[in-house]
């Protein structure tokens, strides 16, 4: 059959433009493309296969970007609402504000990019069935599975960026967010003297103001505690008015009194009757306080470059081989101290003979207790004791010693494989979210939304489950840290064979069908 692609678009134009299919709008859209793959299976397929490619991956990128940035902004807000309490009153400058949400965003990366494509996957394919477009593809002969292909190798590429991303990226942003989250979680309240209300953020003074001017530097009725001695209320200063001022650079608190007087009560430790009290009236006094506390010091990054999220895979496993190492040593320690303080231990395990499954008891007899008297008895007996709750006391010291190594080393294990888990995780939740859209034929942001939130909580909560079951020690690390992929990845191929084989496992009308088929059979019998 040779037909002009030309002269199928005029076909399309004027059957568009009739009457009737401009009140039925899908209609039109229906055999708008089936004309367009009509034609193109005519005419060239394999150039008209790459045209649809462009369409599939056009319809669903733009989803991919909007659903990732919405995922990373929610998580970037319930990052701002869980330190909220240290983030304000500080006064930091906008840039450290905004290079904390930079990093906090790109370590939420592994959380909203597998969400993002689940979503995105299943509005694209609702989108497409909604608007009976798959229909119009499989009319054509052109599968789901061909539908699927550009996005099969576009979600491969995004699975190797996310490898890449985990393993060459996130450890530094880890680091610098670290890092910076530290430094602002140590940075002091910004100095905030309210009226009224006595001021205690400036070490060792205590500082009252009766009132603020609207000028904003002429402060009334100031009252200040010096207690830089540690004698407590015994130096004050009163003043009827002043001009509070901060220096150029930040680090000093300037205050020039004006009409007031000292009160000083001499603490004299040797003396406790006699104290002394004296009290000064001046017209001016100058006063400053070092307000250096208040600016944020920045940490060596240094510090936390040892920590197993900062770490690539390479570095991980040499951290790894370094900490079994290390336990290996430290249990030849452990046994060499307990065999010192107990030599005879190895001669108890000897004499312990099996003979017809039977364990002798077997009573030890030292023949030099023989030459010892009464006192010399209980004294030796005493030592024996105190020897042994020494011991056990070490013992006891160094299995929490061994617990805590043991527990780094599956952390460090746990992010061994995390690096491998998030790349995973978007070919698996891609081939949920693909084959569930051509199921349920639903567009947008309503149904999809609420289908990706359940299996991605489902998935979220395997991944914990498995995690923590890990750090426990309950499970080994490859089969818990994979074990949200083990469960999942067999769902997925279930639905992408049951969507390319046009299964009805969605369709409400067929499940009616069978529960009211069931209920007359039940009535029958």
């Amino acid at each position: 059959m040779n037909a002009s692609p030309r002269a199928f678009v005029t076909i399309e134009e004027n059957l568009c433009h009739h009457k009737f299919f401009e009140q039925y709008n899908f209609l039109k859209v229906f055999l708008f493309h089936c004309f367009n793959l009509y034609c193109y299976f005519c005419t060239n397929r394999s150039v008209e296969l790459k045209k649809l490619y462009k369409l599939i991956l056009r319809s669903y990128l733009g989803p991919l970007v909007l659903t990732f940035f919405i995922a990373l902004f929610i998580l970037v807000m319930q990052f701002l609402w869980k330190y909220i309490d240290d983030l304000v009153g500080k006064g930091l400058q906008w840039q450290v504000v905004a290079e904390l949400l930079f990093y906090a965003s790109t370590t939420f990366v592994p959380l909203a990019l597998p969400l993002a494509i689940l979503l995105s996957s299943l509005m694209t394919f609702g989108n497409l069935g909604e608007r009976y477009e798959l229909v119009a593809i499989k009319s054509a002969g052109i599968s789901l599975r061909t539908v699927m292909k550009p996005l099969i190798v576009l979600s491969v590429f995004i699975s190797i960026f996310a490898f890449f991303f985990s393993n060459n990226v996130l450890p530094i942003t880890n680091l610098k967010f670290k890092a910076i989250l530290y430094d602002v979680r140590q940075q002091k309240l910004a100095i905030n003297i309210r009226e009224g209300v006595f001021y205690n953020g400036i070490d060792g003074y205590v500082m009252r103001i009766g009132k603020k001017e609207d000028d904003g530097i002429t402060i009334r009725d100031v009252m200040i505690y010096d207690h830089s001695s540690r004698m407590g209320n015994s130096n004050v200063t009163h003043a009827d008015w002043g001009i509070m001022k901060q220096s150029k650079d930040g680090e000093l608190l300037e205050l020039t009194l004006y009409d007031g007087y000292n009160y000083d009560e001499k603490m004299d430790s040797r003396n406790a009757l006699g104290r002394p009290f004296q009290r000064t009236f001046f017209a001016e006094q100058y006063r400053k306080f070092d307000l250096s506390d208040f600016k944020m010091l920045r940490t060596n990054e240094e510090l936390f470059r040892n920590h197993y999220q900062m770490l690539n895979l390479e570095q991980l496993r040499l951290a790894g081989d370094s900490l079994r190492n290390n336990l290996k040593d430290h249990y030849r320690n452990v046994r060499q101290t307990v065999a010192q303080s107990f030599p005879f231990n190895q001669n108890l395990d000897s004499a312990s003979i099996i003979l017809n499954g039977v364990v002798p008891k077997v009573r030890l007899h030292l023949p030099v207790l023989d030459s010892l008297n009464g006192s010399q008895l209980i004294q030796a007996y005493e030592t024996a004791i105190t020897t042994t709750r020494n011991t056990r006391s070490n013992v006891e010291f160094s299995k929490a010693d061994i617990e805590a190594r043991l527990l780094l080393i599956r952390k460090h294990e746990v992010e061994y494989h995390r690096k491998f888990t998030l790349s995973i995780a978007c070919l698996v939740l891609f081939f949920i979210g693909a084959p569930l859209g051509a199921i349920i034929r639903k567009g947008g942001l309503g149904l999809p939304l609420v289908i990706s939130v359940v299996f991605f909580v489902i998935y979220h909560v395997i991944s914990m489950t498995g995690e923590k079951s890990v750090r426990a020690g309950q499970m080994d690390a490859f089969p818990g840290m994979w074990l949200s992929s083990i469960i999942l990845l067999p769902l997925g191929l279930l639905l992408t064979i049951k969507a390319t084989s046009d299964s009805p496992i969605f369709d409400p009308d067929v499940w009616k069908r069978i529960v009211t088929g069931r209920f007359l059979r039940n009535r029958q019998q």
